[in-house]
């Protein structure tokens, strides 16, 4: 260190660029914000402190939470609608491996489906009880005289 630098003092900062790329990574993983913080080794006000002072680091966290959001959407989708994919059975035939293409199905999901459309379609599909009351004149006087 020269006479010409300011003396630093404090700890030296944690933070480091390539954490830009790995927040991605790991938020798109489906890391949440305390599992991000045990991978960078420091505590979960540190990384609240770098979301606020790091704005690529938080851009890229949101990214990447916005990916796995995604990949959750269209999985309760297909689960929803219902799906099909290739697959392999793999079996034993007289000592002999064999493997057998097939495709795999599954069936629409009605508790998938209700999910779907309580959250997507609220207005036609949440779960509401409506309660009216309707007294008989005489009982609504009685009440409002007590």
């Amino acid at each position: 260190m020269s006479d010409d630098e300011p003396r630093r003092v404090g700890r030296p900062k944690k933070f480091k660029p390539e954490f830009v790329d790995q927040a991605r990574k790991l938020a798109a993983l489906g890391a949440t914000d305390r599992e991000a913080a045990e991978f960078f080794d420091v505590a979960e006000s540190t990384l609240y402190l770098w979301k606020h002072t790091e704005p690529e680091f938080s851009e890229a966290l949101k990214v990447g939470k916005a990916t796995a959001d995604e990949r959750v959407v269209q999985s309760l989708y297909r689960k929803a609608v219902g799906y099909s994919h290739d697959a392999v059975k793999i079996m034993s035939v007289e000592g002999e491996v064999v493997k057998t293409d097939y495709v795999e199905h599954y069936p629409p999901d009605t508790t998938a489906a209700i999910f779907w459309l309580k959250n997507r379609v609220p207005e036609q599909w949440r779960d509401k009880t409506v309660v009216e009351h309707d007294l008989p004149e005489d009982m609504a006087k009685w009440l409002g005289e007590r």
